[in-house]
């Protein structure tokens, strides 16, 4: 199968990508006090350099006091970590790709002890008690109100250095999915019972990230049916129940949507060979990026716990099909690249036996 679909250029409004290959989110925890320093700089610089059309950042928290759950995750406030991003943006422009902040909190996650603020626990859409100690704070109106403007200030701080568009994290079991998902939000005011209820934060948080950064700046959203506390957890069951969940997303300002799976392989409803991706794109008509082991032979949670397994390079036929059949849109690729930021280049020009198999190592450096 021809390897050129993945390297047409892909163009929405203002955003006007080299390629379709998209660097996923991934976590790193190389950015001490919060600033992407000169090593996060050149992790991203060195991919879009080598044909990666778009970089999604690692989750980058909002300006809340809860937001962050992991040390060394960078920030997206502040002015010497906005001053970091702006050294990002213009590295990886200068490399000729385009790049997005991946914008996240982290919500009932977030343990005491954790930075910046030890005495800070998780917020989430319902209180959580241990031993008589508030250990997750069951979020107010005013709490959900803060969220969304840290979420749309970060937007609009996203516009003023450069970026080209934001991604928001509404998926795998942090915020904005805790409140999307019935096991964790019990709440019983207009921001729980119903899905389309359950929806209502991120539908106004979207509503204001667009509000903050007008009608030509590209939103991504990611979203996901597995949760990191239940891989098995479907949100929906149904096309019919993932239509209705979608729209209103993406008539609140969505323009592409991030449909994160473990398998992107995998059919996501009976009776169909659609991904998650393929029935999003047709169900919204808004253009999608898969995901989900791209190029390797083993999938992430092999790797989630110490082992000595590696995961060698794939064969792309099974996606390159799927792409050439405009079933998505762009195609995210996330320890592959993470391992190999030659990886694009490398795919490009035929030589797949040169990439570089992943293994849990590879998480403890940037290259």
């Amino acid at each position: 199968m021809p390897v050129k679909a993945l390297f047409k250029p892909f163009h929405l409004g203002t955003l006007e990508l080299p390629t379709r290959v998209v660097m996923a989110p991934m976590t790193r925890s190389f950015s001490p006090g919060g600033v992407p320093n000169s090593k996060v700089i050149e992790y991203y610089r060195r991919r879009a350099a080598a044909g990666v059309g778009l970089i999604i950042t690692e989750g980058t928290t909002v300006g809340h006091i809860a937001s962050n759950g992991y040390p060394n995750v960078p920030h997206f406030y502040g002015e010497a970590a906005l001053a970091g991003w702006k050294k990002v943006v213009d590295a990886v422009h200068g490399a000729g790709g385009k790049i997005v902040p991946q914008l996240w909190h982290v919500g009932s996650v977030r343990r005491i002890g954790t930075e910046p603020d030890a005495s800070v626990p998780g917020y989430g859409p319902s209180e959580k008690l241990k031993d008589g100690q508030v250990v997750v704070h069951g979020m107010s109106k005013q709490d959900i109100q803060d969220v969304i403007g840290a979420f749309a200030q970060a937007a609009k701080d996203a516009q003023s250095i450069g970026m080209d568009g934001v991604e928001i994290h509404g998926a795998h079991g942090y915020l904005v999915d805790q409140f999307f998902w019935e096991g964790s939000n019990q709440r019983t005011d207009e921001y729980g019972g119903s899905l389309a209820n359950r929806s209502r934060f991120a539908i106004e948080l979207i509503q204001a990230v667009r509000a903050a950064v007008g009608e030509d700046f590209p939103i991504i959203f990611r979203f996901s049916q597995w949760k990191q506390q239940d891989y098995t957890a479907r949100l929906v069951q149904t096309p019919q129940a993932l239509g209705e969940f979608l729209q209103p997303l993406s008539d609140a300002g969505v323009d592409i949507f991030h449909c994160s799976t473990r398998r992107f392989w995998e059919p996501e409803f009976d009776g169909s060979e659609l991904n998650l991706a393929g029935w999003t794109r047709k169900l919204t008509g808004k253009p999608t990026i898969t995901v989900g082991s791209v190029g390797l032979d083993g999938e992430f949670l092999q790797f989630m716990v110490n082992t000595d397994k590696i995961a060698q390079p794939a064969s792309l036929e099974k996606l390159l099909e799927r792409l050439n059949n405009d079933e998505f849109d762009l195609v995210a690729v996330g320890r592959a690249l993470l391992v190999d930021p030659d990886w694009a280049q490398k795919v490009r020009e035929g030589r797949e036996e040169e990439i570089l198999p992943f293994s849990r190592e590879a998480l403890m450096t940037l290259v």
